[in-house]
């Protein structure tokens, strides 16, 4: 029986390709093909989009993304085993998808698109989802290449992406993702949506860039928000020592006694400032 868009059933591909998901390449397929829709949705329009997304692994996320109508879909797999199965979809949407076999962490997505409007959209591999996301945080030229991420994580990560102060899961990657962009939980995905199962629950975060974020440089912020909450339950006089101590929080006009996680974005941006 034909998937709801005129492919075969994702398990069927699967098994036709021996596609057994592997643990060291942070591998968990997703088979609901109206989940993948729900996250492609998630993303807004695409039809005027070029949208990257990495590790498509058989597919699923890829065929959601093209059904509602994206105009090119550039797809970076590491897995040499997917390559058929994302040809077969290449084939039944002639000329919208690109697949680059490669490792997205070297990859230069600034030079992928010439132009027009681009979108993330993954279905992250668990044991690069945060470096990729910092580096696109990150990048040299801000306004970033792309429109907006709607990204899969682990929701333990989700949950520290989208954090502000005082909270509990508030850390360097809530700084960065709250200093760039505006991140918000867009919904959970339990386990048994995947094949295999993960042991945990996982969640689709949509963040957009700031048009004008606070003028900070990125190193400097990385340096202070790595010094303040390598020690996060001491004060910030002892946390941040090793980068100036309490003459650098004297500049900043922030009390030493307080901790890293009372810190709001715009504190640690005027920290950075005053390294």
């Amino acid at each position: 029986m034909a998937a709801i868009d005129g492919l075969p059933p994702l398990r069927d591909v699967i098994a036709r390709h021996g596609l057994d998901a592997r643990k060291a390449l942070g591998q968990n397929f997703l088979l609901d093909l109206n989940l993948t829709q729900k996250i492609a949705r998630t993303a807004g329009p695409l039809e005027d989009a070029t949208v990257i997304e990495v590790g498509p692994g058989p597919g699923g996320l890829t065929r959601a993304i093209l059904s509602l109508g994206a105009k090119k879909v550039i797809a970076i797999e590491r897995d040499s085993r997917c390559l058929p199965a994302l040809a077969e979809i290449a084939d039944f949407y002639p000329g919208r998808l690109d697949v680059i076999e490669g490792d997205a962490l070297k990859t230069p997505f600034e030079e992928l698109v010439a132009q027009g409007p681009v979108k993330i959209i993954a279905n992250l591999p668990y044991n690069v989802g945060t470096q990729l996301l910092v580096n696109w945080l990150l990048p040299k030229a801000w306004p970033p290449f792309y429109q907006s991420m709607t990204l899969m994580f682990q929701r333990e990560v989700g949950l520290r992406i989208v954090a502000d102060a005082d909270d509990d899961h508030y850390g360097r990657l809530g700084v960065l993702c709250g200093w760039r962009t505006e991140a918000r939980m867009a919904f959970d995905v339990p386990p048994q949506a995947f094949s295999p199962p993960p042991k945990v629950t996982s969640s689709v975060v949509h963040l957009e860039p700031r048009a004008n974020p606070i003028p900070c440089s990125a190193a400097d912020l990385e340096k202070v928000t790595m010094a303040a909450f390598g020690q996060r339950r001491k004060m910030l006089r002892q946390s941040v020592k090793s980068i100036g101590g309490e003459a650098l929080l004297a500049r900043a006009e922030i009390d030493p006694k307080r901790r890293a996680e009372t810190l709001s974005v715009e504190e640690f941006c005027r920290l950075a400032n005053c390294l």
